[in-house]
């Protein structure tokens, strides 16, 4: 079997130059807020290893992590798909369809070193069947795919840490990978790293892939969250701060108070809770953030937000 080009190369043969690939290592490396000289080591190893096969795995979930990525700004999803990764399965975006997709699939797990990403709870209850796909369980189809995997990606709150289908009373018994893991019920020596959110910010997961390639697997919190992304609570950059330390809270979402940007705290803002990079970050190509459109963080990032005591618009404390 022919070795796979490596990312420097496919850029080449897509006409990319040296020199955008080279400010792109450098972009990246801002992005990750990495130190002076991290763009050259990226751009090494991007040149000499290659593009990581990727299989994405939907499991008990709405799609909206998906939809992230096809929003994603800095890479395009079609620049993600096309030149960033290689991603050999995916149900949504992926082209084969029946026993081709299933091939690829066990095509992509034979070959080793894989990146899987899990998008979805999995459900434990009846042996896995209220999930199926192909007359199989989810929980066994991310057992298989997890053998010889480099990396386990947990995306979004559900895959994280059960999201919505875990909340109560959770009749599925759906959780994440993390604690199938925990529990042995996946054996795996991969590194998981969770990246969640309801949905994550796109760059944030391709951030993700490339710190690993280049640099092995970031820096983790308890959640096991990389902390260049979770680092830091929403509150802390967020452009309602000033308000927050003069004491000027909105009441209600008409109020003057709400007009003038005051902040959201009294209407059920978790913003000073919750770690994530929303407010640095931002969405649709850094143009906004929850609390800069009017709206109070929901926690979507911790673990149990959809089970929060008081529902989501009572103050957090």
């Amino acid at each position: 079997m022919p070795s796979k080009e490596t990312f420097e190369e496919h850029l080449r043969r897509q006409g990319v130059s040296r020199r955008s690939f080279l400010k792109f290592c450098a972009l990246t490396a801002s992005g990750l807020a990495l130190p002076t000289g991290a763009a050259k080591v990226i751009a090494d190893t991007l040149a000499t290893v290659p593009r990581p096969t990727v299989i994405w795995l939907s499991s008990q979930e709405c799609t909206g992590c998906s939809e992230t990525v096809l929003r994603s700004f800095e890479p395009s999803v079609e620049s993600l798909i096309l030149s960033e990764i290689s991603l050999d399965y995916h149900n949504t975006l992926m082209a084969p369809s029946g026993t081709a997709a299933e091939d690829a699939r066990r095509q992509a797990i034979a070959a080793g070193g894989h990146v899987l990403v899990v998008d979805g709870s999995v459900t434990r209850r009846d042996d896995g069947a209220w999930s199926i796909i192909g007359g199989e369980a989810t929980i066994d189809i991310v057992r298989e795919s997890a053998m010889d995997a480099a990396l386990i990606i947990a995306i979004g709150n559900c895959a994280a840490y059960g999201g919505l289908p875990n909340a109560a009373p959770n009749p599925s018994d759906a959780v994440g990978v993390d604690e199938l893991i925990a529990s042995g019920e996946l054996a795996t020596a991969a590194p998981l790293i969770n990246v969640p959110g309801c949905p994550p910010i796109p760059e944030v997961i391709t951030g993700v892939i490339v710190h690993f390639l280049a640099f092995g697997v970031p820096e983790l919190d308890h959640l096991l969250r990389p902390t260049v992304y979770y680092g830091q609570t929403v509150h802390d950059s967020c452009t309602r701060l000033p308000y927050f330390d003069a004491q000027l809270f909105a009441e209600s979402f008409d109020d003057e108070g709400a007009r003038q940007g005051y902040c959201l705290l009294n209407l059920g803002c978790r913003g000073p809770l919750t770690f994530n990079a929303c407010s640095t970050r931002r969405w649709n190509g850094g143009t906004s953030f929850p609390m800069h459109s009017g709206h109070g963080c929901l926690g979507c990032s911790e673990p149990g937000f959809w089970d929060r005591a008081g529902g989501f618009y009572t103050p957090p404390f």
